[in-house]
């Protein structure tokens, strides 16, 4: 590319930018306003953009602490729900956003929603399986004190050995036994308190 189209580009790119920057109306100068999403023209008064979306984080960090620390937003993911933590919950109070009492024909419609949701959440057979699967594991562990990493490590074995097919003809509560038996060896845990 010869070195008179790059100036020529350079010119057009310097001329958009400059045409961004002014009115379109009066050439005068542009402002954004952030507390309005508004770009106006600070001569004439021209709303020449409205409603931008803020595509930035909703929380502010004054430090590369603190913005690492708020980087993720929302629930982690975790291998111990049979949907990784991934799905909605309806709540079970029967109150509105308010506060105020649900009247008897909006709890009943709200425990139909419930009911749905549960089942939309569990597409099949196997997705059931796993979910009590993966509760008898949360179960066994809470009941032995055991921690968090070897109720993760006993549900990523249990989805290994559902994905490898070897669950057939054995209780899910065996094979989640076994799993969490597995995991808290490999986690150096005690065997005393898995027995």
């Amino acid at each position: 590319m010869s070195t008179n189209t790059t100036h020529r580009e350079t010119e057009t790119e310097r001329a958009e930018t400059e045409q961004e920057h002014h009115c379109p109306e009066c050439g005068g100068n542009l402002e954004t306003n952030e507390s309005q999403a508004e770009t106006v023209c600070a001569d004439c008064g021209l709303v020449v953009d409205e409603g931008g979306i803020d595509r930035g984080p909703e929380w502010r960090a004054f430090d590369a602490g603190e913005k690492d620390e708020k980087s993720r937003v929302g629930a982690p993911t975790t291998k111990m729900m049979h949907d990784d933590g991934l799905s909605t919950n309806i709540g079970w109070q029967n109150k509105d956003a308010y506060g105020n009492q649900l009247s008897a024909s909006q709890r009943e419609k709200m425990q139909r929603l419930r009911t749905w949701n549960e089942r939309f959440r569990t597409r099949d057979h196997k997705e059931r399986n796993l979910k009590q699967a993966l509760g008898e594991i949360d179960r066994m562990a809470s009941a032995l004190g055991l921690p968090e990493n070897v109720r993760e490590t006993a549900s990523v074995i249990y989805r290994q050995a559902l994905d490898k097919d070897l669950l057939p003809g054995r209780s899910i509560e065996g094979i989640a036994t076994a799993s969490l038996h597995a995991a808290a060896r490999m986690g150096n845990v005690p065997a005393a308190s898995t027995r």
